[in-house]
């Protein structure tokens, strides 16, 4: 199993803000360790929220690449086969999803959207703060999990339950 790579992909609404800073997180935690992650929206924005690229930064991840883009483009028969599709926002997680090639394991792992909040820089700031923070410890516990020993049942279970964390 060394030798897996697991795509991993993180939807959301506007693919703008929490599923942008998944695929970051995931690719950079996850880099050596067999993980490659993608983002996608239901109905996407059309550009990264600036918000999201300048946490990504600050914590010195690169932000190369990011861009807003639909979802439709991981369900085509020439997408890379998922393993894993995890919704961050409600909204996504109600509306109906394209069939995904190869039938990943799923769950929710929800948070509050960060580029909801208006106010000062300074309460921005601190949602993507939050959002990064919250959203790297549910990475690591799913990094930490002995994927290659486990059954999906018992994976399937684990993911859903890092979301509640």
């Amino acid at each position: 199993m060394a030798d897996k790579t697991y795509n991993v992909l993180f939807v959301c609404t506007g693919n703008s803000a929490r599923s942008i800073l998944a695929e970051a997180l995931m690719n950079d935690l996850g880099k050596g360790r067999g993980f490659r992650a993608f983002s996608a929206g239901s109905h996407p924005r059309g550009e990264v929220n600036p918000w999201a690229l300048r946490t990504v930064a600050d914590h010195h991840y690169p932000t190369d690449g990011y861009r807003s883009k639909s979802w439709e483009e991981f369900a085509t028969p020439d997408a890379p086969q998922l393993d894993f599709v995890f919704t961050v926002c409600d909204q996504a997680a109600g509306e109906v999803c394209p069939v995904w090639p190869g039938q990943p394991m799923t769950a929710h792992w929800g948070m509050p959207d960060p580029a909801a909040v208006d106010g000062p820089d300074q309460a921005i700031r601190n949602a993507f703060l939050d959002t990064f923070i919250t959203m790297k410890r549910r990475i690591e516990l799913m990094l930490a999990l002995p994927i290659a020993s486990l059954d999906k049942m018992a994976i399937q279970r684990e993911i859903k339950d890092i979301g509640t964390q």
